[in-house]
């Protein structure tokens, strides 16, 4: 937001330089970005006086250049080449003298030296208005007043407007300062705390009244609760025509391109008090003004000569024959104001912010008046408002007032009424304040103090304070105004050690995190808001589960995310888009739904992988990351844990085109596997990815907390390898389950090392060839033992998976 230091002036009488002025607007929470200077004519004219022609001769090698003396006011005239048709002898004209630096038509600087034109010395250049950035006529040069006298600076002849913008980084909170008059007030309140006794000067309309009453246009609000206040009043006899050079300058400061006189007066309003307003050509109303919502699908075209399809949810304004204006959003075309317009219907209104949020996103609209509406404006400045703009419409384009204001209000927004307790505010504080030091600061927010005890204020808040709601809201209001630099750090240091289970989330957390980076995994952190359309990729979300947003920034930050797959799928499209394709991230973040019951938040861990398993290089073939892989890595986060007596069970989630799913009793632990291609293309991925998501909650449940330690073992360990023939349709989680079964004491571990399908194997067979590892910590294994374990094993394993021995 930009705020013109002189017209910040005109609503608070300081003297401070721009940089001192920053530094206290930063302070009470307006950081100051940036201040630009600003100049009504680029480069200020500085350097371009006022010079006397006292001598104008024809060039004696060009037809068209004239040889001048001119007197600059120093006593020593110069002579000036002028290729002007209208110089003359006794003419003031505006000399751009030696080292002079003028812009042109592009902004292009160019310097003013001496120099020699056609074998004649010049020292200067006798300038048009297009040359001074005065006008665009370059039919010749500009004749001055003949009273001028000689050297005059030019800046002082024209007016030339040197100003100081601030562009304020404003937070979404403040509302209320989004005018000159809201940082002015909050200029003042800082100055007052400093003993600096100023006074908001506020812009009188006391001398608004009604002219005729000869064009009254009716208005209807069917919704009070989408426009709660809505006044308007009718001007007759306005002349549309350029704006004065005053109006256009406060506009041209904040980077505002003025237009006419009657838009460019509510573009000012809208800066000045923060009150945005609209003009419409009465004569293009077509019998009353209707505030409502029309019917699904209804066309408009907005003033850009766009054609939008409303909503039912729009507010119009409308007129007998159908919509007129976006409520707080945009005008429409058919009834703007143009160059013909004698008499207008000036609006000034209060809408409800939420209604105006959706329908400026829903449009993709983003306007100086939706900014302000979203957000929450003054609803009791309105009417003043209006009559301001109302005076400044016949000062710059004449006309009369022809009726009564119109002001329908039926239930007026009150203020906050708020308790502070004195304790809390030391508390939230850290120091104690002076109790009159408080009331001054509340005084100088405009906060009435309606009862005072010992155990705190009993305050009314400005309705225009919309973020000033709570207790902690006002004493967060007197520590910005007091100065939080003004705070003192206490000189006692407490420390505290809390105890906490090597259990706690973020302790798991960090161990897991630790654990994935070691294996390339590289965190993110994506947004828990998306769009609602995600939830139509599975059946598995509903669209009823959506927690969606009151107050959206887009359609694509409507709604709480269902699942951490499409955020993720976002992060792995970016980077593969941008030439970073070998991709291992994880994330742990929660999912949010919308229930019968209330609202469910569960935690996640997900995993993604795609591309190659490590990065291109001479020393080492690239190969593919696979389910495998993949899958090693799930287990390799549960073994960490030390989760165990899982098994495997079938993935539900659609989202998957092939994949399994670890559960712990009837609890899906994880699911993991490859995403369908039908989801990869909506993100624009043409290389396959694997996923997992972790029901963490689950997990920190199920973590073994207790460590176990055991002496190295002794005695040797003994392999031996089975090459067994089974149906295809037998998992190696069968044959594993049979073997631990089977031997629970000396059995140390099973490895499927090899399998094979095809050629040789009858049909609906597969080979798997797998290690058995045999140990006593207590003492060396002889042949019988071991050949007496391994035949129980191949015994159970024909009997309970129909296993047998490859020939």
């Amino acid at each position: 937001m930009k705020i013109s230091y002189n017209w910040l002036k005109q609503f608070i009488k300081i003297d401070l330089k721009s940089e001192d002025t920053a530094a206290i607007l930063t302070d009470l929470g307006l950081e100051v970005e940036v201040v630009e200077k600003y100049q009504s004519v680029k480069g200020g004219l500085e350097g371009v006086v006022v010079g006397h022609v006292l001598t104008c001769e024809k060039h004696p090698d060009a037809d068209r250049l004239s040889i001048c003396t001119v007197d600059l006011g120093d006593g020593t005239p110069v002579p000036i080449v002028c290729g002007a048709s209208n110089v003359a002898k006794g003419q003031k004209v505006p000399v751009a003298t030696i080292g002079t630096k003028l812009f042109d038509g592009e902004g292009t600087e160019f310097e003013i030296k001496k120099g020699k034109i056609r074998g004649q010395e010049s020292h200067g250049m006798i300038c048009a208005e297009d040359e001074l950035g005065l006008g665009t006529s370059h039919e010749g040069i500009m004749v001055l007043d003949a009273s001028l006298k000689p050297g005059t600076p030019a800046a002082k002849v024209f007016n030339i407007e040197n100003d100081e913008v601030f562009e304020i980084g404003l937070t979404p909170n403040r509302a209320d300062a989004m005018s000159h008059m809201g940082v002015a007030r909050d200029l003042r309140a800082a100055l007052l705390q400093k003993n600096s006794n100023v006074e908001l000067i506020t812009p009188s309309v006391s001398t608004f009244r009604i002219d005729k009453r000869t064009l009254k246009i009716d208005v209807d609000v069917k919704d009070s609760k989408l426009a709660p206040r809505y006044c308007g009043v009718t001007i007759s006899g306005v002349t549309v025509k350029e704006s004065p050079a005053w109006l256009q300058n406060r506009l041209k400061a904040i980077g505002i391109t003025p237009k006419n006189n009657i838009v460019d007066v509510t573009n000012y309003i809208l800066h000045d008090l923060g009150q945005p307003l609209h003009a419409f050509d009465a004569s293009k109303i077509n019998g009353k003004i209707i505030v409502k919502t029309v019917a699904e699908g209804t066309k408009f075209v907005t003033l850009d000569e766009v054609e939008r399809t409303l909503s039912a949810e729009d507010l119009m304004i409308c007129d007998e024959k159908g919509p007129l204006c976006l409520a707080g959003v945009f005008g429409g075309k058919a009834s703007g104001v143009t160059e013909t317009t004698n008499s207008i219907f000036l609006e000034s209104a209060y809408f409800n912010p939420v209604s105006v949020r959706k329908s400026a996103k829903r449009h993709s609209l983003n306007t100086d008046a939706s900014f302000r509406f979203e957000r929450g404006i003054d609803p009791n400045i309105t009417e003043f408002a209006l009559k301001r703009a109302a005076l400044l419409i016949k000062e710059v384009a004449g006309g009369e007032i022809t009726s009564d204001i119109i002001d329908i209000y039926p239930k007026k927004i009150e203020d906050y009424p708020v308790f502070l307790h004195f304790d809390k505010t030391a508390k939230l504080i850290g120091q104690e304040l002076p109790k009159e030091t408080i009331k001054k600061i509340l005084a100088s927010l405009d906060i009435k103090v309606n009862s005072v005890s010992d155990a705190g204020l009993g305050l009314i808040i400005p309705s225009y304070r919309v973020d000033v709601q709570r207790e902690v809201d006002v004493v967060e209001e007197i520590l910005r105004v007091y100065g939080y630099n003004n705070i003192n750090f206490t000189k006692k240091l407490n420390a505290t050690v809390a105890n906490s289970a090597r259990t706690e989330d973020y302790k798991v957390q960090n161990i897991v995190a630790t654990q994935l980076n070691s294996l390339g995994f590289h965190e993110i952190m994506a947004n828990s808001l998306t769009t609602a359309e995600y939830v139509k990729l599975s059946s598995m979300l509903k669209e009823d589960y959506n927690v969606m947003m009151l107050n959206p920034l887009s359609n694509e930050l409507a709604a709480m995310r269902q699942s951490l797959l499409f955020s993720g799928l976002e992060a792995v499209s970016y980077n593969i888009n941008r030439r970073n394709g070998d991709l291992k991230l994880f994330e742990f973040g929660k999912t949010y739904h919308k229930l019968l019951s209330g609202y469910d938040e569960p935690k996640h861990l997900t995993l993604f992988i795609s591309g190659n398993r490590m990065a291109e290089s001479w020393t080492t073939p690239q190969n593919p990351s696979d389910f495998f892989l993949f899958k090693g890595y799930v287990n390799s986060v549960l073994e960490r844990l030390g989760i165990g007596k899982t098994q495997s069970a079938p993935v539900k989630s659609d989202v998957f085109a092939e994949g399994m799913a670890i559960a712990y009793g009837t609890d899906t632990l994880v699911e993991f596997g490859t995403i369908k291609k039908s989801i990869l293309k909506h993100f624009d991925i043409k290389q396959e990815v694997l996923f997992a998501d972790f029901n963490w909650n689950l997990v920190l449940k199920l973590i073994n907390n207790k460590i176990k330690f055991a002496d190295i073992p002794k005695y040797p360990e003994v392999r031996r390898d089975l090459a067994l023939l089974v149906d295809s349709s037998v998992a190696f989680d069968a044959i594993y389950n049979v073997a631990r079964q089977t031997e629970k004491s000396l059995l140390k571990d099973v490895n499927l090392f090899d399998v094979y399908e095809g050629k040789n194997l009858p049909e609906g067979k597969k080979s798997y060839a797998v290690s058995f590892t045999l140990q006593d910590n207590t003492k060396t294994l002889t042949d019988d033992q071991i050949d007496k374990i391994m035949n129980k094993l191949q015994k159970n394993l024909e009997t309970e998976v129909g296993a047998s021995l490859r020939k």
